[in-house]
């Protein structure tokens, strides 16, 4: 099944308008990387560094997805599995709800993203190639890319997840490839929505993204309710 316009729309957007976020938290330590990678010159760096991120973003995303369709069969088999199905998509509203209000992730998540961080940072200085350092960007502790994730779960399928995370993937690394200029540019410009802006957008679009899913969900059992 192709991924839908409106997920594939949802993804694109979240890393275009997490441009600045991008920009502002990985654009420095991306630039050491690729600066230091000895991979020939920096422009060849870069571009070896974002398809090893492209590659461990898709990979994420399809692990997402395929856990998410796994949990969708076992609901679908089982009716005792069923709530857990509906509180997954309430946690994702949450979450989207939280991004949209608070600009941040939740703490238990920025937590367990620091701690996953710690042990994933070495091998990223140390790693012998700029390639496998872009895909372990994967385990970076930042909400929107956790956000894409749980975007790419909703996905249904694995292929479909990792379609979507590639579309996140193209449109945050705008603001990883030309971070500084883009920063200086909204500086001068006078952007009041600074690096909040696209973390809040990412959650509107997150939390629209669960409603629809359990909209879909439950007007499926309304309708079997009534027939």
């Amino acid at each position: 099944m192709p991924l839908t316009l409106t997920m594939a729309a949802t993804a694109l957007t979240m890393g275009l308008a997490g441009g600045p976020h991008c920009a502002a938290m990985c654009a420095a330590p991306c630039a050491g990387i690729t600066h230091a990678g000895g991979a020939g010159t920096a422009t060849r760096s870069m571009v070896v560094f974002q398809a090893g991120r492209l590659a461990g973003y898709m990979t994420g995303g399809a692990m997402a997805a395929g856990a998410m369709q796994s949990l969708a069969w076992l609901s679908a088999q089982s009716a005792a599995l069923r709530p857990v199905w509906m509180l997954l998509h309430l946690a994702v509203l949450a979450w989207g709800l939280m991004l949209l209000v608070l600009a941040r992730q939740p703490a238990w998540a920025q937590q367990a993203g620091l701690a996953a961080w710690r042990r994933v940072r070495p091998l990223v200085q140390n790693t012998g190639g700029v390639f496998g350092a872009g895909a372990l960007w994967t385990f970076m502790p930042c909400g929107l890319l956790y956000s894409a994730l749980l975007v790419a779960a909703l996905s249904g399928e694995p292929l479909q997840g990792a379609l979507s995370m590639a579309l996140f993937a193209a449109g945050s690394s705008l603001g990883l490839i030309a971070g500084p200029v883009l920063l200086a540019r909204l500086r001068d410009a006078g952007n009041r929505l600074r690096h909040d802006g696209g973390t809040r957008i990412a959650g509107g679009l997150l939390a629209a993204t669960a409603f629809f899913a359990l909209w879909m969900d439950l007007a499926e059992r309304i309708a079997l309710w009534c027939t």
